[in-house]
C-alpha cells in the first residue's frame, strides 16, 4: 500500500498547522477522512498499515495551475 502526500504551502515549520495534504492512497482498505495531516500522524498510519509514504514534489511557482497562462 502507498500513501501519496505533498507539502502544504501555508504550513511552514513552527506554525503548528498540519504540514501535509493527502493526495491519494493506492491499495489496501484505508480511508483517510482528514484533508490535512501531521507528519507524526502520517508515520503512525503507515506503521500500523504497512504502507509506504510517497512525498510528491511541487514545482514551486504554481505555473501548472495558472488560469491565465
Amino acid at each position: 500500500m502507498k500513501i501519496f502526500v505533498r507539502d502544504r504551502m501555508r504550513a511552514e515549520a513552527g506554525t503548528k498547522k498540519p504540514r501535509f495534504r493527502v493526495v491519494g492512497v493506492q491499495g489496501g482498505d484505508l480511508k483517510i477522512y482528514a484533508k490535512r495531516i501531521r507528519k507524526c500522524e502520517l508515520k503512525e498510519l503507515a506503521e500500523h498499515t504497512g504502507a509506504e509514504i510517497i512525498y510528491l514534489s511541487r514545482d514551486g511557482n504554481g505555473a501548472e495551475g495558472d488560469k491565465n497562462a
